[in-house]
């Protein structure tokens, strides 16, 4: 009898463990073995505010997000690795575009598609990107009389 209900608390207490396990790693957006996503680069004047693992999106909906934002000494700019979905098909004329999502919220990557035919392939950099906006900057000039 003893056992039975030892075994019984031990089975609990191992699909307990297990539940909470799947929920860390779905909550928490981890990948885990699969890797669905192909990178692309794209130069930026300006990433502030820009943090990796911040989302991609084409028409409001995620197709991706930031890998890494490192600075290219030799441009002077700043690279950002975008991992995009697999199934996401952009061309070469796409716009890679800096957003923020509301008046003070987090900066996220807008994707516009184009109209080429020349399709991206994993490693190939978005040419045409347009940097985040600068509030700081926009107010300063205004207080200070320069608009």
């Amino acid at each position: 009898m003893k056992a039975s209900v030892e075994t019984a608390v031990g089975i609990f207490v191992l699909i307990g463990i297990l539940s909470v396990a799947y929920l860390t790693v779905k909550l928490g957006k981890l990948e885990l073995l699969a890797d669905n996503y192909y990178v692309l680069d794209a130069r930026f004047q300006s990433v502030s505010g820009l943090k990796k693992g911040a989302q991609i999106e084409i028409a409001g909906v995620p197709v991706g997000k930031v890998d890494t934002i490192t600075f290219d000494h030799e441009r002077q700019v700043a690279l950002v690795k975008l991992k995009i979905e697999l199934g996401v098909v952009l061309t070469d004329d796409v716009i890679a575009s800096i957003k923020t999502a509301g008046l003070i919220g987090d900066k996220y990557i807008k994707l516009s598609p184009g109209g080429s035919d020349t399709v991206l392939k994993a490693g190939d950099t978005i040419i045409e990107t347009e940097s985040a906006l600068d509030i700081e900057e926009l107010i300063s000039k205004y207080a200070f009389g320069k608009v």
